[in-house]
């Protein structure tokens, strides 16, 4: 079974950063959602196993984060990390490292499916609040 942990989680001042990290085993998607109160949980960023557009992967970032967040893998360390740049007070959530196995194919690159459902393991969770 599959086993996520997450760190990194803390409270910051808006512009600030944070780092989340995830020890998880390699996995075909791999990636961050958040959760703030009386929301849905949402995909954040996703990355698939073979990588970025060169090796024939796709990473997904939802629209709000797209240029402040970079999902990475460090495989050598069992890694996925999130770094969060110029952090938002709409940013504050919880959230969660994720894995599963969906993934859809367009001719040329691996798309991995992004959500909640489409995910089979997760981490506890880690609050991240962004005060103004």
């Amino acid at each position: 079974q599959v086993q996520l942990a997450e760190s990194g989680g803390g409270s910051v001042q808006a512009g600030g950063s944070l780092r989340l990290s995830c020890v998880l085993s390699e996995y075909i998607c791999m990636g961050w959602f958040r959760q703030a109160p009386g929301k849905e949980r949402e995909a954040v960023a996703i990355i698939h196993s073979t990588g970025d557009l060169s090796t024939g992967g796709h990473t997904y970032y939802t629209d709000s984060v797209k240029g402040r967040f970079t999902v990475s893998r460090e495989n050598a360390q069992n890694t996925l990390s999130l770094q969060m740049d110029n952090l938002k007070p709409e940013d504050t959530a919880m959230y969660y490292c994720a894995a599963g196995t969906r993934y859809y194919w367009n001719g040329s690159h691996a798309y991995c499916r992004t959500g909640p459902t489409d995910f089979d393991y997760w981490g506890q969770g880690t609050q991240v609040t962004v005060f103004s």
